[in-house]
């Protein structure tokens, strides 16, 4: 399944785990936590994304899937 949207959720706890897992997608706002970079073109960081995802501690990232 392909990834088409993405998203952070207010759970986030600014960990910086998302960032350090795909800088290319998310980029970590000192002070507003994880937020995504926007015109992102997701087919080539599936997988990163999904790592990000899963090593995510509160859940914070969302993934909208087709």
């Amino acid at each position: 399944m392909a990834i088409k949207r993405v998203w952070i959720d207010k759970a986030c706890v600014s960990c910086g785990m998302s960032e350090v897992n795909c800088p290319e997608v998310f980029k970590l706002k000192v002070g507003e936590g994880a937020k995504v970079i926007e015109g992102v073109d997701y087919r080539s960081l599936q997988k990163k994304i999904k790592d990000a995802a899963e090593s995510c501690p509160v859940q914070a990232i969302m993934l909208d899937e087709d």
